[in-house]
């Protein structure tokens, strides 16, 4: 059991509610709350479904408040913070332990002499989510109140009210809402050992606090409407099972989804295991983890396709945050079969050499202001072909990446464009946010780096690189990348800063050379061309290299990653919070990202050359674990 929470977390609300758990179906939809059952984000719920999948997701169920009656006495189980700050009721005290079960959170609640566990899942594939109580312990039968709430909303926006008649209709076991008349109907059904009653009395809840979106500057208080009310009695060994689903005939048996779910995992980690390396549950726990990001994205000439939730609970899926991720995602937890699918999912998207940043919300049509994208896709082609050297997937792409290489020669959006005179790689015009640092606030670019930023041009000749590679692997013609390649490291050396002993951030911007001490250099010492792997020279030479990692690691580095700006910058922002603006203005200039600590992992492993002390670095990031979201 690697995450497990005792009371001294669970009846300790500060920890209680600052613990998070999370639930997938692998098409996009989720569900997520606090350990301690508050309200906290505007993104929590039982039932988050993508309406459109993988995105459109939308609020539908948003908690269960269950009232336990054992000998003549109750107790609630649930805690609901309202917007005067008045904690009521304080169920959380009740909770004797919290734990992961695979990614299946469960709760136990300790009362006397009774034990009962709640456990949350959902059905993969489905837009379903199970609620399933079970009598562990106790000297006499229990009694359960359940009240349901629901909503229809956005998962970005808020509800209040303001006079919703929602229709509520009963069904066999349970009710189905239909929020309004074009609203997708959605049902919550509940199964036990005796037919559980259902009271309709439905009745709007006011002013549930929201404590995290006040932190964000949002709007920090909601409605839910609450439906009806279950009542249910369980002796001991029995379970009852509540069911939140948009599907038609979702499976009442409890016992045997919540084994359908166990299986679906086991199936998630038997490739790790067919390793055979010594049994680890936190890296188990990362392979599961790792599952939980990918999605469905169906096409009509790829129906299987897949991509990558660039984060829960708001991210949807991004071109960029795919490609990086995928090494890791797919062939470290030996899913090669998933990386070929989300490799030929993005080939479709291809156009005029570039691939989507983002699929927003609502039009789910792709918007194409990335410049790093494509790279990364290239990056991602690489690490396929040298883990599986499946060369009918790379004849397949290899037109297409041939056309990208071609549209950056010539141009294509954003004023991308390679700058024969030194060549690299141009991009940007004002208004538009194109590197990894793309923090917009209406119109305000925070860093807009036009130019030749430095991590472009590691990536540019990174793809150069791996064309080389693809085209000999193919018995095609390489010399044109070679070429192309080798413009780059002549080109390359006009980064290099003599006054600071670091790269220069970006050239040739609308106001010079950028001084800046950022991680975007660390790319020209981590990427694989650059360690020569495969065969090609090095961007840097050694001594720059070194000292690339020293300046980094004096200034950016920190446990959980690089920060974005060095602290001795006057734009230096060392708190990540508040409004929209203060957020976005922080976001990359000087806030950690954890991503970044892998890169700067490699570079020093090439650099010092001492693995032992490279896994050092990595090591604090299995804490995370154990903080915030769980697992």
């Amino acid at each position: 059991m690697a995450i497990r929470l005792g009371r001294n977390h669970c009846g300790t609300l500060a920890a209680a509610e600052s613990y998070e758990w999370l639930i997938t179906n692998g098409k996009g939809s989720y569900g997520a709350g606090t350990v301690a059952g508050l309200l906290t984000r505007r993104y929590h719920g039982l039932l988050v479904a993508a309406l459109t999948p993988p995105l459109g997701r939308t609020l539908l169920v948003s908690k269960i408040d269950t009232d336990l009656h054992y000998r003549g006495q109750g107790f609630p189980l649930y805690s609901n913070r309202w917007s005067d700050q008045t904690l009521d009721p304080e169920g959380y005290l009740n909770l004797e332990g919290f734990y992961l079960e695979g990614t299946t959170p469960v709760w136990q609640y300790a009362i006397a002499d009774l034990l009962l566990e709640q456990r949350i899942w959902m059905e993969p594939g489905q837009n379903t989510t199970y609620i399933r109580y079970t009598l562990q312990r106790g000297s006499g039968a229990v009694d359960l109140t359940l009240k349901p709430f629901v909503n229809y909303r956005d998962f970005h926006s808020d509800t209040h009210q303001d006079d919703w008649q929602m229709g509520i209709k009963a069904i066999d076991y349970g009710i189905e809402i239909t929020p309004f008349a074009r609203a997708v109907p959605y049902k919550i059904l509940a199964y036990g050992p005796t037919l559980p009653q259902w009271s309709i009395h439905p009745h709007w809840h006011r002013e549930f606090d929201l404590t995290l979106e006040r932190y964000r500057g949002l709007t920090d208080h909601e409605d839910h409407l609450n439906p009806a009310f279950i009542e249910a009695s369980l002796s001991l060994g029995q379970s009852i099972t509540i069911i939140a689903t948009t599907e038609a005939a979702p499976d009442p048996d409890g016992a045997a989804a919540l084994e359908r779910r166990h299986n679906y995992e086991h199936g998630v980690l038997a490739p790790w295991r067919a390793l055979h390396l010594p049994r680890d549950p936190d890296i188990e726990q990362l392979v599961l983890a790792a599952d939980q990001f990918i999605v469905a994205r169906p096409l009509p000439d790829e129906p299987e396709g897949k991509t990558v939730i660039a984060g829960y609970p708001w991210f949807g899926d991004w071109g960029r945050d795919t490609m990086i991720s995928l090494p890791g995602l797919t062939l470290s937890t030996e899913r090669p079969a998933i990386a070929r699918l989300l490799l030929r999912t993005f080939a479709q998207y291809l156009d005029q050499g570039m691939l989507p940043n983002l699929f927003p919300d609502g039009t789910n049509q792709p918007e194409y202001n990335t410049v790093d994208a494509i790279l990364w896709y290239f990056e991602a082609v690489r690490a396929y072909f040298m883990a599986t050297e499946d060369e009918t997937l790379i004849a397949e792409l290899f037109p297409a990446l041939a056309e990208v290489i071609d549209w950056h020669i010539k141009g294509t959006r954003y004023n991308i464009h390679l700058d024969r005179k030194d060549g690299l790689l141009y991009a940007g015009e004002v208004g538009v946010q194109l590197t990894w640092m793309d923090a917009k606030v209406d119109d305000w670019v925070v860093t807009p780096r036009i130019g030749k930023p430095v991590e472009i041009n590691a990536l540019w000749y990174n793809a150069l690189v791996t064309m080389q590679v693809l085209a000999q692997a193919l018995g095609k013609p390489a010399e044109e990348y070679q070429k192309l390649a080798q413009n780059v490291v002549i080109g390359f050396s006009r980064f290099w800063n003599y006054d600071t002993g670091y790269c220069f951030d970006v050239l040739d911007g609308p106001e010079g050379h950028d001084p800046a001490l950022r991680p975007n250099q660390i790319f020209a010492v981590s990427l694989p061309a650059a360690l020569m792997d495969m065969g090609g020279l090095p961007l840097l030479l050694p001594r720059e290299q070194r000292s690339i990692v020293d300046a980094v690691g004096r200034s950016l580095l920190t446990s959980q990653g690089l920060r974005s700006l060095s602290p001795d910058h006057p734009q230096y922002q060392g708190i990540y919070g508040g409004d929209r603006y203060q957020r976005d203005g922080a976001y990359h200039q000087g806030t950690v990202w954890g991503w970044l600590l892998g890169q700067f992992l490699q570079a020093h492993l090439a650099v010092q050359g001492d693995l032992a002390q490279a896994k050092t670095l990595l090591a604090p990031m299995i804490d995370q674990l154990r903080s915030g979201c769980l697992g």
